[in-house]
């Protein structure tokens, strides 16, 4: 009688675990599922407007609601785009999302104060949320590029035009220029979009509509430097 032989089986050695790769793997698993859930966001607000943002959640929720009233960049007086881009970002049209010139001169005078340009905002605004911690600015610095290379500059300066505080509350160039002038945003004069640009770093300590003397000269700053991007080309990228 035949003796059966039995295969011994090779045992597979256990892979030993290695803590650094586990970590590794999964930090890159979600780079990218953020990086991927930013591009969605990007593209979907390039193509819709946003409804809200985050901050104006949270001050309706604290005011009891909030004015808003979208408008299209052709329901905007042309001067106020420019009035905008004079007083907070005058170099718009020029650089890709971050004013690097802007960033070391505010390091260089150790202030924040003029480096943040209008794409920042819109991202701050749309996106994230309001806050000086530095998990915002990375990723605020991270998703400016992206905006800038899915969105054309029109549509930037049109959604930061939407969703730009004015007053408490009210948010939005028609909003703004209803509940300041009594007219829509299309029939601003460039003194009443002026002082609206005025406003806009300290938008519920100032006033367009009864202007201290600080926002009239503001204004009119404002009013010369509108009229001087739009002579010497810095206006071309969000209107022919």
């Amino acid at each position: 009688m035949a003796k059966r032989t039995t295969k011994k089986t090779k045992k597979t050695p256990r892979r030993r675990f290695r803590p650094d790769r586990w970590i590794m793997r999964w930090t890159l698993r979600l780079v990218s599922v953020v990086f991927l859930l930013a591009v969605f966001l990007v593209v979907l607000w390039g193509v819709f407007n946003p409804p809200t943002t985050y901050y104006m959640m949270q001050e309706s929720r604290r005011l009891g609601g909030v004015e808003q009233k979208w408008a299209d960049m052709d329901q905007i007086a042309p001067v106020m785009p420019r009035a905008a881009v004079a007083a907070e970002d005058a170099n718009f049209c020029n650089h890709w999302g971050l004013d690097i010139a802007a960033i070391r001169k505010a390091l260089e005078d150790d202030s924040g104060r003029g480096a943040s340009t209008i794409s920042q905002q819109v991202v701050k605004n749309v996106f994230l949320w309001h806050g000086r911690t530095w998990t915002r600015k990375v990723l605020e610095a991270a998703m400016t590029p992206l905006m800038e290379a899915l969105w054309s500059k029109q549509r930037i300066l049109e959604v930061y035009l939407n969703v730009a505080e004015f007053d408490e509350g009210v948010f939005g160039i028609e909003a703004a220029a209803q509940h300041y002038f009594g007219v829509d945003a299309a029939s601003l004069t460039p003194t009443q979009a002026a002082r609206l640009a005025a406003i806009l770093p300290n938008p519920q300590g100032r006033s367009a509509s009864n202007p201290s003397s600080f926002v009239r000269k503001r204004a009119s700053q404002i009013v010369d430097g509108a009229a001087t991007i739009r002579a010497d080309g810095r206006a071309d990228c969000f209107q022919s």
